[in-house]
């Protein structure tokens, strides 16, 4: 197993550019969480992606690459609504596939190796539905 404790730093909402995929269902999900129609969000906090010849979802981030959903001093304003690619931090694929990988992600997030022990079954279980392509 690895341990892992969430620290709230907002490490992994903020800083450099990348993706944060959805599906359909996490884009009803924030929308209604916003009071928003469906279009008017797509609009508003998603992009669409070509990525290996299939088009997908990510959510816009700010200037600077920050996810649009992250207010300095507050955290996450959609948190019960996160993606599961959110929910499924630090347990992707390729994070987890060396510990190498894992030794890189811990040196940004403060949570990986403190806290909490994650059985493999349980990692194993979340890697295989973690929310990315």
């Amino acid at each position: 197993g690895l341990n892992f404790s969430c620290t709230s730093c907002g490490n992994c909402c903020t800083g450099s550019a990348g993706f944060t995929w959805v599906s359909e269902d996490e884009i009803d999900a924030l929308a209604a969480r916003l009071g928003m129609d469906r279009v008017a969000f797509c609009a508003r906090y998603t992009r669409t992606v070509w990525r290996g010849g299939v088009q997908r979802v990510s959510l816009e981030e700010k200037r600077g690459g920050d996810c649009v959903f992250w207010r300095k001093g507050a955290g996450c304003t959609v948190y019960e609504q996160r993606p599961r690619q959110c929910r499924t931090w630090p347990f992707w694929r390729r994070i987890v596939d060396s510990p190498e990988d894992w030794a890189d992600a811990g040196r940004e997030c403060p949570g990986i190796n403190r806290g909490a022990l994650h059985p493999l079954a349980e990692i194993t279980e979340t890697i295989a539905d973690d929310g990315l392509p």
